[in-house]
């Protein structure tokens, strides 16, 4: 897999990005829920860790050994290194999904997007919380990852939604009066 660098931040990276409110996601999500929730790129498992109790089973999914290390030592998660575009799990495996703050990290979008929507479950929800490419701080944003040379792809969240159009699904887009955008896709 080469260098994590993730791996560096790990060890910080709750402490940096404390919690945040999760009222809107939770909302969106329609949790609770009976079913499986999939934490897609969930890296240390901060969003995930405060979603405990609300599914019967969360996996938390991440290509950072690292940041999964963190991830395991939150109690109700169940930690696994996997590629997005590549899920070792069956079709329909999970009633809920939710990739907060990283559908722009992972490193082919389009074929991520096939992948959440081949483990989601007929009737299922997919949530993508991103920041909002159509706002000016989060193209700055974007350029200071690319000088960085963080590999990031950030689409818009009409972009987004045409990748799950063929299947007919249900989506809607969410934002907030600030930089955030939810593109929430149901099966």
């Amino acid at each position: 897999m080469g260098f994590d660098h993730f791996s560096l931040l790990a060890p910080f990276y709750d402490r940096v990005f404390r919690g945040k409110d999760l009222t809107q996601l939770k909302s969106l999500l329609g949790l609770p829920t009976d079913g499986r929730l999939l934490d897609a790129g969930g890296g240390t498992g901060r969003v995930a860790h405060n979603l405990h109790g609300l599914a019967s089973q969360i996996v938390v999914t991440d290509v950072s050994n690292g940041m999964l290390s963190e991830a395991i030592q939150k109690d109700g998660l169940t930690p696994l290194q996997a590629h997005a575009e590549l899920f070792p799990f069956a079709d329909a495996s999970f009633t809920r999904i939710l990739v907060v703050d990283a559908f722009h990290h992972f490193c082919n979008q389009r074929e991520a997007a096939v992948e959440l929507w081949r483990v989601l479950a007929p009737g299922g929800r997919l949530v993508i919380e991103e920041p909002n490419i159509d706002t000016w701080p989060v193209k700055l944003i974007a350029l200071a990852e690319k000088l960085a040379l963080m590999r990031s792809h950030f689409y818009a969240p009409r972009q987004i939604k045409a990748m799950f159009e063929p299947y007919n699904a249900h989506i809607e887009i969410h934002t907030d009066q600030q930089y955030t955008v939810w593109v929430v896709v149901q099966k």
